[in-house]
């Protein structure tokens, strides 16, 4: 089997290579912007073959298809930067609405018979009630951030080709997920990391924090690369699911996972900065559609998450 994982460096990519890696017969392609960062990047499975491409360009993406010729294509990359979106919201819909129309154009017009799983995100249903929770794939979809929106108008570029060329496309809705090497942009990665360098002593004891009050839904990252692989092995075309734990964890239940950990005592400080212009306050996924469909469930308990991330950021600083 050839796959092609669009996005390869990024943060799932890796995790997800190294899964397919053992599958019968794996052929693994990864398409990144820069191929030779891609070589060094060890993180990566050996016998994986680097593409160079930009998702935003037609004929790289081209090239890239025609070399690879993937009877699976995983579609992650893109923008995922919630807080940077709010500075570039037009490049943040480029690379991942227009970047999917893109490189399902070039499925179509190269006639690849692939699959193409293409990742989504739970932030498309915005802001609910509480009792509309957890939500469910017929949730409506009320984007509350330009990520949000420009996930969205994703989500329905996805959803229009297998209705109107057959084509085999699965949307996975990827909740809330994190775990070694995640970005620390990204807010456990950040605690972590402020952990991490205060027990070094490379700052002052005290972790900045924005909002601690919203409730998310987490899953370890290593269980959402299990997710992918599953849901490439049928025939789901057409069909969204969400990806997700179904319980809430709020952002002060993670500050205080990851506090119990540290070597040292820290204190917490609001920081303005670190504030969203809009912020959910509660995001939970039904799971049950994805679970009967392919057996998945998340089997990393959070505490085991965050502790290997924060053993992950100790070994960087």
């Amino acid at each position: 089997m050839r796959f092609l994982i669009t996005g390869v460096t990024g943060f799932v990519g890796p995790y997800l290579a190294a899964e397919l890696a053992g599958e019968p017969g794996a052929e693994l392609f990864g398409m990144a912007l820069d191929a030779s960062a891609a070589k060094a990047n060890g993180a990566l499975p050996a016998g994986l073959e680097t593409l160079e491409g930009d998702i935003t360009d037609d004929g790289s993406i081209r090239t890239v298809l025609e070399a690879a010729r993937p009877q699976v294509v995983f579609h992650l990359a893109g923008a995922s930067s919630g807080a940077a979106a709010w500075h570039r919201p037009a490049e943040c819909l480029e690379v991942n609405a227009l970047g999917t129309l893109r490189l399902l154009e070039g499925v179509r017009r190269l006639g690849l018979d692939a699959t193409t799983v293409v990742a989504s995100s739970g932030e498309v249903y915005g802001s609910a009630d509480d009792e509309a929770h957890p939500l469910t794939e017929e949730s409506p979809l009320r984007p509350l951030s330009p990520y949000a929106a420009s996930k969205a108008a994703q989500d329905l570029v996805a959803a229009q080709y297998p209705r109107a060329y057959g084509m085999r496309v699965i949307r996975l809705r990827l909740f809330n997920h994190t775990g070694p090497r995640h970005p620390e942009q990204f807010v456990a990665s950040s605690f972590a990391r402020q952990i991490a360098r205060i027990e070094r002593g490379l700052q002052e004891p005290v972790i900045r924090v924005g909002n601690l009050d919203a409730r998310r839904d987490f899953v370890d990252v290593r269980d959402v690369a299990r997710a992918y692989r599953l849901a490439a092995r049928r025939d789901l075309r057409g069909e969204v699911f969400n990806v997700c734990s179904g319980r809430a964890v709020s952002i002060r239940q993670v500050l205080d996972l990851l506090r119990g950990l540290a070597r040292c005592e820290v204190t917490v400080r609001t920081d303005p900065e670190r504030m969203r212009p809009a912020d959910i306050p509660l995001l939970i996924g039904d799971p049950r559609r994805f679970r009967e469909a392919t057996g998945w469930a998340p089997t990393i308990p959070i505490e085991r998450t965050l502790a290997d991330l924060l053993e992950w950021w100790r070994q960087q600083e």
